[in-house]
């Protein structure tokens, strides 16, 4: 397919997410269904115009004054790839199977229109009604914030310390050009341009021995800042697959003990390959049952339990754009009542003096900081680790790493603009 045809069929795409309000990753799937002619490289082009699209959706129809999905992939090539109008002109020329070509409206839009002016959720790319929550969260840098988090992300590794150490895998995957994570000790990095295609990594035979995962490196630190030490007891509540157990396995140097489970047991069917490839031998998982008493032998005796909280997502939409405009207000305040029960079950699984590492994937206060302050209120037993505290764990990073992180009394806010990171909230609570 040549370059035009792509971006005809990302329009006709795009068109179809917004119409049937469809989640991206099935409107793509169904278009490959039904266009078997197009090869794997012009499927991953389009599905890369695609995601793009719904990245800069707003500011892009701001700059069309448009929202029409051609509006908003003509202004896309413009705000996140960075393309000038004449470059844009000769992928929408009217030739065959290519876009109708610009009007003389579009090429003067492409040329003088800006978002300088633009409210903060359009300069952001995200939803309206979610500006006063990122307006608590960011104040006056909110739409610095919504612009990072709307950027592509690089795809992070981390080096299962358990068998090999990162060094070794910077010398194995050098043909992908790995370079190390700013923060996590454990971390390998590998930039990806605007249109390039994410390497096979789950075929890598690094990857089938066990010895990387693929875990962005916010996660990594997630981990790491939770402490666990070799020898703990700890509890994974939210284990989901398994990214964060297999890392506290490797924290803990494979000694000890780590019980996970999910009150979805769907979401732990990708855990047991998992955990035999990382060769994580003190991971046992937990299936949930009814009635919920799979883990009543661990009552009172877990060093540590991390709760890996169910949440909007608000930090990971570099990984998934299309989530940002598919999220309504219900949710959040869904999330927020089964944030609010799973640290109050966490509680009854402590020793004295255990821990409780509490983690969202969101930068929105009302799932951070604020869920943290109401169970303080309702558990008077408890006190958050200074953040200063926690980071320690990185060692020599700790000082630079609480330099560039947002800190609170709560805990810490990495996000992509800060940390250059997916946004983690993370809190560190302690039993007297």
């Amino acid at each position: 397919m040549t370059p035009g045809a792509r971006l005809a069929a990302a329009i006709e795409v795009l068109t179809g997410i917004e119409t049937l309000r469809r989640p991206a990753a099935d409107a793509l799937k169904e278009w490959g269904l039904a266009h078997r002619f197009a090869g794997s490289g012009d499927r991953a082009a389009i599905t890369g115009l695609v995601y793009d699209a719904l990245r800069r959706r707003a500011s892009s129809a701001w700059l069309m004054g448009a929202e029409t999905a051609r509006a908003v992939l003509l202004g896309m090539f413009k705000r996140e790839r960075g393309l000038s109008t004449d470059k844009i002109a000769q992928l929408a020329d009217g030739s065959r199977y290519a876009p109708e070509p610009l009007t003389d409206g579009e090429r003067a839009r492409l040329d003088t229109a800006n978002v300088e002016d633009a409210p903060a959720h359009v300069r952001g790319d995200y939803p309206e009604w979610l500006d006063p929550y990122f307006e608590r969260a960011f104040g006056e840098e909110r739409a610095e914030e919504g612009a990072a988090l709307a950027s592509r992300a690089p795809l992070d590794l981390r080096a299962n310390t358990i068998k090999v150490r990162r060094e070794d895998m910077l010398g194995e995957l050098h043909d992908l050009s790995p370079e190390p994570t700013r923060w996590s000790p454990v971390g390998l990095r590998i930039r990806l341009s605007a249109d390039a295609r994410s390497p096979a990594i789950h075929a890598e035979p690094a990857f089938l021995k066990g010895k990387i995962e693929v875990q962005d490196e916010g996660s990594q630190l997630a981990a790491l800042l939770a402490q666990a030490k070799p020898g703990e007891q700890v509890l994974d509540l939210c284990a989901g697959a398994g990214g964060k157990t297999l890392a506290l396995a490797a924290a803990m140097e494979n000694r000890g003990r780590i019980v996970a489970t999910d009150l979805d047991k769907r979401r732990l069917a990708p855990i047991h390959e998992r955990i035999e490839r990382a060769k994580a031998n003190l991971v046992e998982v937990r299936t949930p049952r009814r009635g919920g008493d799979e883990l009543a032998d661990l009552g009172g005796g877990c060093d540590l339990v991390l709760i890996d909280a169910p949440c909007t997502g608000t930090g990971a939409w570099r990984r998934n754009p299309d989530a940002k405009w598919r999220v309504r207000p219900g949710a959040l305040e869904q999330r927020q009542k089964q944030q609010a029960e799973v640290l109050d079950r966490a509680v009854g699984f402590l020793k004295p003096g255990g821990r409780i590492a509490y983690v969202t994937c969101s930068v929105l206060d009302e799932e951070n900081g604020a869920q943290v302050r109401a169970f303080l209120q309702r558990h008077a037993g408890f006190a958050v680790v200074p953040p200063t505290e926690v980071t320690n764990a990185l060692g020599e990073r700790a000082l630079l790493f609480r330099r560039a992180v947002k800190l609170s009394e709560e805990g810490l806010l990495m996000t992509p603009r800060l940390t250059e990171t997916d946004g983690f909230f993370v809190s560190v609570l302690k039993r007297a």
